[in-house]
Protein backbone atom coordinates (compact mmCIF):
# COMPACT_ATOMS: atom_id res chain seq x y z
CA UNK A 1 0.00 0.00 0.00
CA UNK A 2 1.23 3.20 -0.90
CA UNK A 3 2.13 5.40 2.16
CA UNK A 4 -0.64 7.87 2.91
CA UNK A 5 -1.09 9.87 5.95
CA UNK A 6 -4.02 11.06 7.55
CA UNK A 7 -4.41 13.42 10.72
CA UNK A 8 -7.77 13.59 12.37
CA UNK A 9 -6.74 15.97 15.20
CA UNK A 10 -9.24 18.53 13.46
CA UNK A 11 -11.76 16.85 15.14
CA UNK A 12 -12.91 18.00 18.75
CA UNK A 13 -11.12 15.30 21.10
CA UNK A 14 -14.16 15.93 23.67
CA UNK A 15 -13.97 17.35 27.03
CA UNK A 16 -15.56 16.44 30.78
CA UNK A 17 -14.71 14.09 33.18
CA UNK A 18 -13.44 10.55 32.95
CA UNK A 19 -14.22 7.82 34.62
CA UNK A 20 -11.99 4.76 35.20
CA UNK A 21 -13.67 1.51 33.91
CA UNK A 22 -12.95 0.34 37.57
CA UNK A 23 -15.23 3.08 38.92
CA UNK A 24 -17.73 3.07 35.85
CA UNK A 25 -17.86 -1.24 36.68
CA UNK A 26 -17.81 -0.61 40.25
CA UNK A 27 -21.29 1.78 40.29
CA UNK A 28 -22.76 -1.23 38.31
CA UNK A 29 -21.61 -4.31 39.88
CA UNK A 30 -24.58 -4.77 41.98
CA UNK A 31 -26.90 -5.03 38.34
CA UNK A 32 -24.02 -6.95 36.37
CA UNK A 33 -21.29 -9.11 37.92
CA UNK A 34 -18.85 -7.49 36.46
CA UNK A 35 -14.88 -6.31 37.25
CA UNK A 36 -12.94 -4.39 35.46
CA UNK A 37 -9.91 -6.01 37.45
CA UNK A 38 -7.23 -8.07 35.96
CA UNK A 39 -8.70 -11.51 36.48
CA UNK A 40 -7.30 -13.32 39.82
CA UNK A 41 -8.35 -16.44 41.40
CA UNK A 42 -11.03 -15.38 44.16
CA UNK A 43 -11.70 -16.35 48.10
CA UNK A 44 -8.13 -18.34 48.16
CA UNK A 45 -7.98 -20.78 51.28
CA UNK A 46 -5.03 -23.35 51.78
CA UNK A 47 -5.82 -26.70 52.50
CA UNK A 48 -4.62 -27.33 56.46
CA UNK A 49 -6.88 -24.13 57.10
CA UNK A 50 -10.28 -24.76 59.32
CA UNK A 51 -12.06 -22.35 56.91
CA UNK A 52 -12.33 -24.75 54.37
CA UNK A 53 -15.90 -25.98 53.34
CA UNK A 54 -15.24 -29.28 51.99
CA UNK A 55 -13.50 -32.57 51.88
CA UNK A 56 -9.47 -32.41 51.26
CA UNK A 57 -9.16 -34.64 48.02
CA UNK A 58 -8.32 -38.47 49.69
CA UNK A 59 -4.37 -39.03 49.58
CA UNK A 60 -3.59 -35.81 47.78
CA UNK A 61 0.02 -36.10 46.82
CA UNK A 62 2.90 -34.48 49.30
CA UNK A 63 4.83 -31.46 48.33
CA UNK A 64 2.21 -30.02 45.80
CA UNK A 65 0.67 -26.86 47.44
CA UNK A 66 -3.22 -27.59 47.33
CA UNK A 67 -5.99 -24.78 48.42
CA UNK A 68 -9.54 -23.89 47.89
CA UNK A 69 -10.74 -21.04 45.68
CA UNK A 70 -13.46 -19.72 43.44
CA UNK A 71 -13.02 -20.00 39.89
CA UNK A 72 -14.16 -17.16 37.52
CA UNK A 73 -13.47 -16.49 34.21
CA UNK A 74 -12.85 -13.31 32.29
CA UNK A 75 -16.17 -12.24 31.80
CA UNK A 76 -17.33 -13.65 34.94
CA UNK A 77 -20.42 -15.43 32.97
CA UNK A 78 -18.42 -18.67 34.56
CA UNK A 79 -18.28 -19.22 38.34
CA UNK A 80 -17.72 -21.78 40.17
CA UNK A 81 -17.11 -21.90 43.87
CA UNK A 82 -14.67 -23.50 46.27
CA UNK A 83 -12.91 -25.57 43.99
CA UNK A 84 -9.85 -27.32 44.93
CA UNK A 85 -6.72 -25.95 42.96
CA UNK A 86 -3.29 -26.94 43.04
CA UNK A 87 0.12 -24.92 41.57
CA UNK A 88 2.69 -27.79 40.25
CA UNK A 89 6.13 -26.05 39.91
CA UNK A 90 7.30 -28.45 37.47
CA UNK A 91 6.35 -30.98 34.68
CA UNK A 92 6.74 -34.15 36.77
CA UNK A 93 4.11 -33.11 38.92
CA UNK A 94 1.70 -33.29 36.91
CA UNK A 95 2.74 -36.93 36.29
CA UNK A 96 2.01 -37.50 39.68
CA UNK A 97 -1.18 -35.73 39.73
CA UNK A 98 -2.54 -37.35 36.76
CA UNK A 99 -1.95 -40.89 38.70
CA UNK A 100 -3.11 -39.77 41.48
CA UNK A 101 -6.25 -38.84 40.06
CA UNK A 102 -6.78 -42.09 38.23
CA UNK A 103 -6.22 -43.94 41.10
CA UNK A 104 -8.53 -41.82 43.06
CA UNK A 105 -11.55 -41.12 40.41
CA UNK A 106 -10.65 -37.88 40.04
CA UNK A 107 -10.60 -35.24 36.84
CA UNK A 108 -7.64 -32.87 36.47
CA UNK A 109 -8.83 -29.44 34.43
CA UNK A 110 -5.52 -27.05 33.23
CA UNK A 111 -5.97 -23.90 33.93
CA UNK A 112 -4.25 -20.63 32.75
CA UNK A 113 -5.14 -16.86 32.83
CA UNK A 114 -8.84 -17.69 32.52
CA UNK A 115 -9.19 -15.12 29.44
CA UNK A 116 -11.98 -17.02 27.52
CA UNK A 117 -15.80 -17.12 27.65
CA UNK A 118 -16.47 -20.79 26.76
CA UNK A 119 -16.24 -23.62 29.64
CA UNK A 120 -13.68 -25.27 28.48
CA UNK A 121 -12.10 -25.37 32.10
CA UNK A 122 -15.18 -25.67 34.15
CA UNK A 123 -18.58 -25.58 32.97
CA UNK A 124 -21.15 -24.04 36.08
CA UNK A 125 -24.38 -25.35 34.63
CA UNK A 126 -22.76 -29.05 35.68
CA UNK A 127 -20.74 -28.44 39.32
CA UNK A 128 -17.69 -30.30 39.44
CA UNK A 129 -17.91 -32.98 41.97
CA UNK A 130 -14.33 -34.84 42.15
CA UNK A 131 -11.84 -32.10 40.58
CA UNK A 132 -9.22 -30.09 41.39
CA UNK A 133 -7.62 -27.60 38.83
CA UNK A 134 -3.58 -27.26 37.89
CA UNK A 135 -3.23 -23.69 37.76
CA UNK A 136 -0.41 -23.41 35.41
CA UNK A 137 1.06 -20.37 37.09
CA UNK A 138 4.66 -22.04 37.75
CA UNK A 139 5.16 -23.48 34.61
CA UNK A 140 6.82 -20.47 32.71
CA UNK A 141 10.04 -21.57 31.34
CA UNK A 142 11.19 -20.18 27.89
CA UNK A 143 14.34 -20.38 26.12
CA UNK A 144 15.04 -19.76 22.31
CA UNK A 145 17.22 -21.44 19.78
CA UNK A 146 18.75 -19.04 17.47
CA UNK A 147 19.90 -20.36 13.78
CA UNK A 148 17.97 -20.74 11.06
CA UNK A 149 15.39 -22.31 11.20
CA UNK A 150 14.86 -20.89 14.83
CA UNK A 151 12.41 -21.89 17.85
CA UNK A 152 11.51 -21.28 21.12
CA UNK A 153 10.48 -23.94 23.39
CA UNK A 154 8.20 -22.26 26.38
CA UNK A 155 5.83 -24.17 29.03
CA UNK A 156 2.25 -23.44 28.89
CA UNK A 157 2.34 -21.03 31.64
CA UNK A 158 3.90 -18.32 30.08
CA UNK A 159 1.88 -15.56 29.29
CA UNK A 160 2.01 -14.40 25.30
CA UNK A 161 3.56 -10.62 27.12
CA UNK A 162 6.30 -12.49 28.16
CA UNK A 163 6.71 -14.96 25.17
CA UNK A 164 6.68 -11.98 22.85
CA UNK A 165 9.17 -10.03 24.77
CA UNK A 166 12.06 -12.77 25.14
CA UNK A 167 11.20 -13.07 21.30
CA UNK A 168 11.62 -9.67 20.54
CA UNK A 169 14.62 -9.77 22.82
CA UNK A 170 16.54 -11.77 20.86
CA UNK A 171 15.20 -10.55 17.25
CA UNK A 172 11.87 -12.88 16.57
CA UNK A 173 8.72 -12.33 16.67
CA UNK A 174 4.85 -13.51 15.81
CA UNK A 175 2.94 -12.75 12.78
CA UNK A 176 -0.47 -13.43 14.43
CA UNK A 177 -1.33 -13.87 17.61
CA UNK A 178 -4.73 -13.48 20.59
CA UNK A 179 -4.37 -9.26 21.27
CA UNK A 180 -4.71 -10.24 24.62
CA UNK A 181 -1.65 -10.28 26.09
CA UNK A 182 -2.20 -11.78 29.46
CA UNK A 183 -3.56 -15.20 27.97
CA UNK A 184 -1.04 -17.86 28.45
CA UNK A 185 0.37 -19.80 25.78
CA UNK A 186 -1.34 -22.93 26.90
CA UNK A 187 -4.80 -21.69 27.15
CA UNK A 188 -3.69 -20.08 23.29
CA UNK A 189 -2.86 -23.52 21.91
CA UNK A 190 -5.84 -25.88 23.17
CA UNK A 191 -8.29 -23.35 21.81
CA UNK A 192 -6.72 -22.80 18.56
CA UNK A 193 -6.18 -18.77 19.07
CA UNK A 194 -4.85 -16.66 16.17
CA UNK A 195 -4.25 -13.00 15.38
CA UNK A 196 -5.13 -10.95 12.00
CA UNK A 197 -3.15 -11.01 8.48
CA UNK A 198 -2.94 -12.65 5.31
CA UNK A 199 0.43 -11.73 2.91
CA UNK A 200 -0.42 -8.32 1.69
CA UNK A 201 -0.13 -8.43 -2.51
CA UNK A 202 3.13 -8.85 -3.28
CA UNK A 203 4.39 -9.31 0.33
CA UNK A 204 6.79 -12.01 0.46
CA UNK A 205 6.08 -14.37 3.54
CA UNK A 206 9.31 -14.09 6.06
CA UNK A 207 10.75 -17.75 6.83
CA UNK A 208 9.23 -19.07 10.51
CA UNK A 209 6.23 -17.30 10.28
CA UNK A 210 2.13 -18.65 9.67
CA UNK A 211 -0.88 -16.61 8.62
CA UNK A 212 -2.46 -19.62 10.27
CA UNK A 213 -3.24 -20.54 14.23
CA UNK A 214 -0.44 -20.11 16.49
CA UNK A 215 -0.33 -23.24 17.44
CA UNK A 216 0.87 -24.24 13.50
CA UNK A 217 3.72 -23.25 14.40
CA UNK A 218 4.50 -26.19 16.41
CA UNK A 219 7.54 -28.45 15.96
CA UNK A 220 6.99 -30.66 18.76
CA UNK A 221 5.36 -30.98 22.15
CA UNK A 222 5.66 -32.36 25.37
CA UNK A 223 1.81 -34.18 27.19
CA UNK A 224 0.94 -35.85 30.24
CA UNK A 225 -0.24 -39.13 28.33
CA UNK A 226 -1.09 -42.66 29.18
CA UNK A 227 1.47 -45.09 28.72
CA UNK A 228 0.08 -48.81 27.59
CA UNK A 229 3.60 -50.51 28.78
CA UNK A 230 3.71 -48.82 32.55
CA UNK A 231 -0.10 -48.43 32.60
CA UNK A 232 0.38 -44.98 34.07
CA UNK A 233 0.87 -41.67 33.04
CA UNK A 234 3.98 -40.33 31.88
CA UNK A 235 5.26 -37.45 30.16
CA UNK A 236 5.48 -37.75 26.05
CA UNK A 237 7.03 -36.15 23.31
CA UNK A 238 5.13 -35.90 19.96
CA UNK A 239 6.87 -34.48 16.87
CA UNK A 240 4.89 -32.54 14.25
CA UNK A 241 5.03 -35.72 12.01
CA UNK A 242 3.39 -37.54 14.30
CA UNK A 243 -0.18 -38.57 13.62
CA UNK A 244 -1.23 -38.01 17.65
CA UNK A 245 -0.16 -34.25 17.85
CA UNK A 246 -2.82 -33.96 15.47
CA UNK A 247 -5.59 -33.84 18.07
CA UNK A 248 -3.08 -32.44 21.06
CA UNK A 249 -2.03 -28.90 19.29
CA UNK A 250 -5.55 -27.72 19.42
CA UNK A 251 -7.28 -29.93 21.99
CA UNK A 252 -10.13 -27.84 23.64
CA UNK A 253 -8.57 -28.58 27.00
CA UNK A 254 -9.07 -32.22 26.51
CA UNK A 255 -4.96 -33.17 27.32
CA UNK A 256 -2.22 -31.28 29.13
CA UNK A 257 0.33 -30.00 27.61
CA UNK A 258 3.53 -29.30 29.45
CA UNK A 259 5.93 -27.81 26.98
CA UNK A 260 5.93 -26.89 23.17
CA UNK A 261 8.70 -25.86 20.72
CA UNK A 262 7.56 -23.36 18.14
CA UNK A 263 8.88 -22.19 15.01
CA UNK A 264 9.95 -18.59 15.03
CA UNK A 265 10.88 -16.65 12.28
CA UNK A 266 12.52 -12.83 12.31
CA UNK A 267 10.59 -10.02 14.32
CA UNK A 268 9.34 -7.17 11.54
CA UNK A 269 8.37 -3.54 11.94
CA UNK A 270 4.78 -2.74 11.31
CA UNK A 271 2.92 0.85 10.69
CA UNK A 272 -0.65 0.57 12.46
CA UNK A 273 -2.47 3.44 10.94
CA UNK A 274 -6.23 4.27 12.69
CA UNK A 275 -9.32 6.02 10.87
CA UNK A 276 -12.87 6.77 12.41
CA UNK A 277 -14.30 8.41 9.00
CA UNK A 278 -14.35 5.34 6.69
CA UNK A 279 -18.20 4.68 6.16
CA UNK A 280 -19.00 0.88 7.01
CA UNK A 281 -21.19 1.40 3.74
CA UNK A 282 -18.35 1.71 1.90
CA UNK A 283 -15.62 -0.95 3.77
CA UNK A 284 -18.73 -3.78 3.44
CA UNK A 285 -20.07 -2.90 0.16
CA UNK A 286 -21.27 -5.40 -1.69
CA UNK A 287 -18.64 -6.95 -4.58
CA UNK A 288 -19.73 -5.18 -7.57
CA UNK A 289 -19.69 -1.66 -5.54
CA UNK A 290 -16.67 -1.68 -3.60
CA UNK A 291 -13.80 0.96 -4.18
CA UNK A 292 -10.60 1.29 -2.50
CA UNK A 293 -12.10 1.93 0.87
CA UNK A 294 -12.90 -1.44 0.97
CA UNK A 295 -12.18 -4.51 3.41
CA UNK A 296 -10.74 -6.09 0.40
CA UNK A 297 -9.00 -3.21 -0.50
CA UNK A 298 -7.29 -2.65 2.94
CA UNK A 299 -6.52 -6.63 2.80
CA UNK A 300 -4.60 -6.37 -0.45
CA UNK A 301 -2.69 -3.72 0.43
CA UNK A 302 -1.26 -4.46 3.56
CA UNK A 303 -2.64 -7.81 4.59
CA UNK A 304 -3.44 -7.01 8.77
CA UNK A 305 -7.01 -5.76 9.30
CA UNK A 306 -9.05 -5.03 12.72
CA UNK A 307 -12.49 -3.78 11.53
CA UNK A 308 -14.50 -2.76 15.08
CA UNK A 309 -17.79 -1.22 14.26
CA UNK A 310 -20.17 -0.37 16.99
CA UNK A 311 -24.11 -1.45 16.37
CA UNK A 312 -26.21 1.87 14.82
CA UNK A 313 -23.13 3.83 14.43
CA UNK A 314 -22.01 5.13 10.55
CA UNK A 315 -18.03 4.26 10.97
CA UNK A 316 -16.14 1.87 12.60
CA UNK A 317 -12.15 1.97 14.19
CA UNK A 318 -10.05 1.05 11.35
CA UNK A 319 -6.86 -0.44 12.03
CA UNK A 320 -5.08 -0.94 8.93
CA UNK A 321 -1.36 -2.77 9.81
CA UNK A 322 1.65 -3.07 7.20
CA UNK A 323 5.09 -4.16 6.56
CA UNK A 324 6.85 -0.96 7.24
CA UNK A 325 10.85 -1.56 7.37
CA UNK A 326 11.41 2.29 8.10
CA UNK A 327 9.74 4.81 9.85
CA UNK A 328 7.32 6.54 8.01
CA UNK A 329 7.75 10.68 9.17
CA UNK A 330 4.28 11.02 9.65
CA UNK A 331 4.44 7.87 12.38
CA UNK A 332 4.73 7.82 16.18
CA UNK A 333 7.36 5.23 17.10
CA UNK A 334 6.28 2.87 20.37
CA UNK A 335 8.19 0.94 21.87
CA UNK A 336 5.82 -1.24 24.49
CA UNK A 337 2.26 -2.63 23.59
CA UNK A 338 -1.26 -1.48 24.19
CA UNK A 339 -0.49 1.81 22.99
CA UNK A 340 -4.45 2.93 23.49
CA UNK A 341 -4.85 3.74 26.81
CA UNK A 342 -8.55 5.36 26.45
CA UNK A 343 -9.77 1.43 26.02
CA UNK A 344 -9.63 1.65 29.78
CA UNK A 345 -11.11 5.38 30.29
CA UNK A 346 -14.63 6.02 29.83
CA UNK A 347 -15.90 9.09 29.66
CA UNK A 348 -18.69 9.75 32.23
CA UNK A 349 -21.30 10.29 29.97
CA UNK A 350 -20.77 6.63 28.68
CA UNK A 351 -20.57 5.45 32.27
CA UNK A 352 -24.45 7.22 32.74
CA UNK A 353 -25.21 5.54 29.48
CA UNK A 354 -24.53 1.85 30.46
CA UNK A 355 -25.71 2.04 33.87
CA UNK A 356 -29.51 3.29 31.92
CA UNK A 357 -29.08 0.57 30.10
CA UNK A 358 -28.31 -2.12 32.74
CA UNK A 359 -31.04 -0.68 34.84
CA UNK A 360 -33.79 -1.47 31.92
CA UNK A 361 -33.41 1.07 29.47
CA UNK A 362 -32.52 -0.75 26.32
CA UNK A 363 -33.20 2.03 24.22
CA UNK A 364 -30.20 4.22 25.16
CA UNK A 365 -28.18 1.85 23.38
CA UNK A 366 -27.91 3.47 19.97
CA UNK A 367 -26.49 6.65 21.87
CA UNK A 368 -24.35 4.20 24.16
CA UNK A 369 -22.76 2.42 20.82
CA UNK A 370 -22.44 6.43 19.17
CA UNK A 371 -20.75 7.77 22.78
CA UNK A 372 -18.29 4.54 22.79
CA UNK A 373 -17.34 5.07 19.15
CA UNK A 374 -16.56 9.06 19.98
CA UNK A 375 -14.86 7.85 22.84
CA UNK A 376 -12.19 6.06 20.56
CA UNK A 377 -11.57 8.56 17.83
CA UNK A 378 -11.48 11.51 20.49
CA UNK A 379 -8.80 9.18 22.59
CA UNK A 380 -6.56 8.14 18.95
CA UNK A 381 -6.83 12.57 18.71
CA UNK A 382 -5.24 12.78 22.21
CA UNK A 383 -3.11 10.08 22.88
CA UNK A 384 -1.46 10.69 19.25
CA UNK A 385 -1.79 7.08 18.29
CA UNK A 386 -3.68 7.14 15.01
CA UNK A 387 -0.35 6.75 13.06
CA UNK A 388 2.24 4.19 15.16
CA UNK A 389 5.28 2.37 14.24
CA UNK A 390 7.07 -0.77 15.98
CA UNK A 391 7.71 -4.23 16.82
CA UNK A 392 4.78 -6.21 15.44
CA UNK A 393 4.56 -7.37 19.53
CA UNK A 394 4.15 -3.41 20.14
CA UNK A 395 1.64 -3.01 17.53
CA UNK A 396 -0.55 -6.32 18.14
CA UNK A 397 -1.10 -6.63 21.74
CA UNK A 398 -3.20 -3.62 22.65
CA UNK A 399 -6.18 -5.24 25.01
CA UNK A 400 -5.59 -4.76 28.75
CA UNK A 401 -7.25 -7.28 31.25
CA UNK A 402 -8.80 -3.89 32.33
CA UNK A 403 -11.02 -3.27 29.35
CA UNK A 404 -14.68 -3.51 29.51
CA UNK A 405 -15.94 -6.60 29.94
CA UNK A 406 -17.80 -8.01 27.04
CA UNK A 407 -19.21 -11.18 25.96
CA UNK A 408 -18.56 -12.76 22.77
CA UNK A 409 -19.44 -14.96 20.09
CA UNK A 410 -17.46 -16.20 17.31
CA UNK A 411 -17.12 -17.59 13.99
CA UNK A 412 -14.78 -17.70 10.95
CA UNK A 413 -15.80 -18.41 7.83
CA UNK A 414 -13.16 -20.59 5.50
CA UNK A 415 -13.22 -19.13 2.08
CA UNK A 416 -11.13 -18.33 -0.72
CA UNK A 417 -9.37 -15.00 -0.68
CA UNK A 418 -10.89 -13.54 -3.58
CA UNK A 419 -14.53 -14.04 -1.50
CA UNK A 420 -13.69 -12.11 1.48
CA UNK A 421 -15.50 -8.87 0.26
CA UNK A 422 -18.17 -10.92 -0.50
CA UNK A 423 -18.42 -12.70 2.73
CA UNK A 424 -18.14 -9.43 4.95
CA UNK A 425 -21.25 -8.01 2.77
CA UNK A 426 -23.05 -11.15 3.04
CA UNK A 427 -22.66 -11.26 6.98
CA UNK A 428 -22.67 -7.47 7.73
CA UNK A 429 -25.90 -7.07 5.57
CA UNK A 430 -27.60 -9.50 7.63
CA UNK A 431 -26.21 -8.47 11.03
CA UNK A 432 -27.81 -4.93 10.33
CA UNK A 433 -30.93 -6.85 9.30
CA UNK A 434 -31.17 -8.75 12.65
CA UNK A 435 -30.54 -5.63 14.60
CA UNK A 436 -33.31 -3.74 13.05
CA UNK A 437 -35.67 -6.44 13.35
CA UNK A 438 -34.95 -6.67 17.07
CA UNK A 439 -34.93 -2.68 17.32
CA UNK A 440 -38.65 -2.81 15.86
CA UNK A 441 -39.35 -4.76 18.82
CA UNK A 442 -37.65 -2.35 21.37
CA UNK A 443 -35.19 -4.90 21.53
CA UNK A 444 -31.13 -3.98 21.48
CA UNK A 445 -29.18 -7.38 22.29
CA UNK A 446 -26.17 -5.78 21.02
CA UNK A 447 -24.08 -3.39 22.72
CA UNK A 448 -20.64 -3.78 22.05
CA UNK A 449 -18.74 -3.71 18.74
CA UNK A 450 -18.79 -6.19 15.66
CA UNK A 451 -15.20 -7.23 15.41
CA UNK A 452 -14.06 -8.52 11.88
CA UNK A 453 -10.47 -9.83 11.02
CA UNK A 454 -9.34 -11.79 8.06
CA UNK A 455 -6.68 -14.62 8.76
CA UNK A 456 -4.53 -17.36 6.72
CA UNK A 457 -5.11 -20.88 7.34
CA UNK A 458 -2.71 -23.32 9.11
CA UNK A 459 -0.56 -24.07 6.13
CA UNK A 460 1.74 -26.85 7.44
CA UNK A 461 4.65 -26.05 5.57
CA UNK A 462 4.87 -23.13 7.59
CA UNK A 463 6.23 -24.94 10.54
CA UNK A 464 9.07 -26.22 8.13
CA UNK A 465 9.48 -29.80 9.37
CA UNK A 466 9.41 -32.02 6.44
CA UNK A 467 5.96 -34.02 6.21
CA UNK A 468 4.82 -31.92 9.24
CA UNK A 469 0.95 -32.84 9.85
CA UNK A 470 -2.06 -30.66 10.11
CA UNK A 471 -4.32 -29.76 13.65
CA UNK A 472 -7.52 -32.12 13.37
CA UNK A 473 -9.31 -29.26 15.60
CA UNK A 474 -7.76 -26.22 14.68
CA UNK A 475 -10.51 -24.01 13.13
CA UNK A 476 -7.99 -22.93 10.35
CA UNK A 477 -7.09 -26.19 9.17
CA UNK A 478 -6.82 -26.06 5.15
CA UNK A 479 -9.42 -28.47 3.03
CA UNK A 480 -8.12 -31.17 0.54
CA UNK A 481 -11.12 -30.88 -1.33
CA UNK A 482 -10.82 -27.01 -1.52
CA UNK A 483 -7.95 -26.17 -2.31
CA UNK A 484 -8.57 -22.96 -3.38
CA UNK A 485 -9.66 -22.17 0.10
CA UNK A 486 -7.01 -20.36 1.38
CA UNK A 487 -8.14 -17.37 3.82
CA UNK A 488 -10.56 -16.84 7.29
CA UNK A 489 -13.15 -14.05 7.58
CA UNK A 490 -13.73 -14.14 11.87
CA UNK A 491 -16.71 -11.91 13.27
CA UNK A 492 -16.50 -11.62 16.62
CA UNK A 493 -20.03 -10.42 18.03
CA UNK A 494 -19.97 -9.02 21.33
CA UNK A 495 -22.38 -7.27 23.84
CA UNK A 496 -22.30 -6.83 27.77
CA UNK A 497 -23.18 -9.82 29.56
CA UNK A 498 -26.90 -10.45 30.52
CA UNK A 499 -27.94 -7.74 28.27
CA UNK A 500 -31.18 -9.30 27.04
CA UNK A 501 -32.19 -11.11 24.11
CA UNK A 502 -28.27 -11.49 23.16
CA UNK A 503 -28.13 -15.34 23.35
CA UNK A 504 -31.67 -15.44 20.93
CA UNK A 505 -29.66 -12.77 18.84
CA UNK A 506 -26.84 -15.33 18.19
CA UNK A 507 -28.66 -18.37 18.07
CA UNK A 508 -30.58 -16.68 15.23
CA UNK A 509 -27.40 -15.29 13.48
CA UNK A 510 -25.62 -18.61 14.06
CA UNK A 511 -28.29 -20.50 12.00
CA UNK A 512 -28.16 -18.23 8.85
CA UNK A 513 -24.41 -17.98 9.18
CA UNK A 514 -24.37 -21.80 8.78
CA UNK A 515 -27.22 -22.06 6.36
CA UNK A 516 -25.67 -18.80 4.04
CA UNK A 517 -21.68 -20.14 4.10
CA UNK A 518 -22.25 -23.58 2.46
CA UNK A 519 -20.57 -25.35 -1.19
CA UNK A 520 -18.22 -23.94 -2.72
CA UNK A 521 -18.68 -20.37 -0.94
CA UNK A 522 -16.96 -21.73 2.67
CA UNK A 523 -17.38 -23.52 5.49
CA UNK A 524 -18.24 -22.76 9.11
CA UNK A 525 -16.26 -22.46 12.69
CA UNK A 526 -17.09 -21.70 15.88
CA UNK A 527 -14.27 -20.39 17.81
CA UNK A 528 -13.85 -22.51 20.73
CA UNK A 529 -12.75 -20.02 23.15
CA UNK A 530 -15.67 -18.00 22.29
CA UNK A 531 -19.79 -18.43 23.00
CA UNK A 532 -21.32 -20.85 20.40
CA UNK A 533 -24.25 -23.10 19.72
CA UNK A 534 -26.24 -20.82 21.19
CA UNK A 535 -30.55 -20.74 22.28
CA UNK A 536 -32.23 -18.45 23.89
CA UNK A 537 -31.71 -20.67 26.95
CA UNK A 538 -27.59 -19.67 26.53
CA UNK A 539 -24.29 -20.21 25.06
CA UNK A 540 -23.89 -23.83 24.43
CA UNK A 541 -27.31 -25.23 24.79
CA UNK A 542 -27.80 -26.00 20.78
CA UNK A 543 -27.69 -29.94 21.13
CA UNK A 544 -28.26 -30.24 17.38
CA UNK A 545 -24.75 -27.95 16.89
CA UNK A 546 -22.90 -29.19 19.46
CA UNK A 547 -23.44 -32.89 18.49
CA UNK A 548 -23.65 -32.37 14.91
CA UNK A 549 -22.69 -29.00 13.11
CA UNK A 550 -19.35 -29.19 14.82
CA UNK A 551 -18.15 -32.40 14.39
CA UNK A 552 -19.39 -32.58 11.28
CA UNK A 553 -17.52 -29.23 10.29
CA UNK A 554 -14.36 -31.14 11.24
CA UNK A 555 -15.25 -33.95 9.08
CA UNK A 556 -15.75 -32.41 6.06
CA UNK A 557 -13.42 -32.43 2.98
CA UNK A 558 -10.31 -34.36 5.38
CA UNK A 559 -10.15 -38.25 4.83
CA UNK A 560 -12.08 -40.77 6.60
CA UNK A 561 -8.87 -41.07 9.42
CA UNK A 562 -8.36 -37.47 9.80
CA UNK A 563 -11.35 -35.62 10.80
CA UNK A 564 -13.06 -35.17 14.23
CA UNK A 565 -13.51 -39.25 15.31
CA UNK A 566 -9.64 -39.46 14.59
CA UNK A 567 -9.08 -36.73 16.90
CA UNK A 568 -11.76 -37.82 19.62
CA UNK A 569 -10.13 -41.42 19.61
CA UNK A 570 -6.92 -40.22 19.98
CA UNK A 571 -7.65 -38.11 22.85
CA UNK A 572 -9.23 -40.97 24.56
CA UNK A 573 -6.32 -43.07 23.64
CA UNK A 574 -3.89 -40.67 25.28
CA UNK A 575 -6.23 -40.23 28.17
CA UNK A 576 -8.23 -43.21 28.87
CA UNK A 577 -9.26 -42.82 32.54
CA UNK A 578 -10.59 -38.87 31.01
CA UNK A 579 -8.85 -37.37 34.08
CA UNK A 580 -8.22 -34.64 31.84
CA UNK A 581 -12.00 -34.23 30.86
CA UNK A 582 -15.20 -32.74 31.94
CA UNK A 583 -18.90 -33.29 31.93
CA UNK A 584 -18.96 -30.35 29.20
CA UNK A 585 -16.06 -31.89 27.11
CA UNK A 586 -17.47 -35.13 27.77
CA UNK A 587 -21.01 -34.13 26.05
CA UNK A 588 -18.39 -31.87 23.20
CA UNK A 589 -16.95 -34.82 22.07
CA UNK A 590 -19.26 -37.89 23.03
Amino acid sequence: MAETSHDPAAADPGAGAHLSRRALLGGVAGAVALSALQWTPAGRIPAADAATTIAQPPGFPAGITLYQQTFQNWSEEVTVDGLWTCAPTAPEDVVTLANWAHAQGWRLRPLGAGYSWSPVVIDPATPPAQVVLVDTGNLTAVSVSPGSPASVTAQPGVTMDNLLAVLKSAGYGLTAFPVLGYATLGGVLATGGRGTGVPAQGETPLPGHTYGSVGNLVVSLTAVAWDESTAAYTLQTFQRTDPRIQALITHVGRAFVTEVTLRVGPDQRLRCQSWFDVPAAEIYAPPATAGSRSLASYVSGSGRVVCIWFPFTTSPWLRVLTPTPSQPWTSRAVNSPYNYPFNDIVPQSVSDLLSEIIAGNAGATPTFTAAQMDAISAGLIATDSWDLWGWSSDMLAYVRPTTLRITSTCWNVVTSRANVQSVVSDFFAAYQAQLAAYQAQGLYPMNGPLEIRVTGLDQVADCQVPGALGAQLSPLRTRPDHPEWDTAVWFDMTTVPITPGDHAFAAAMEQWIRSNFTGSYGAVHAEWSKEWANTAAGAWTDSAVIGADIPDSYRAGQAADDGWDTAVATLNALDPGRVFSSAFLDNLFG
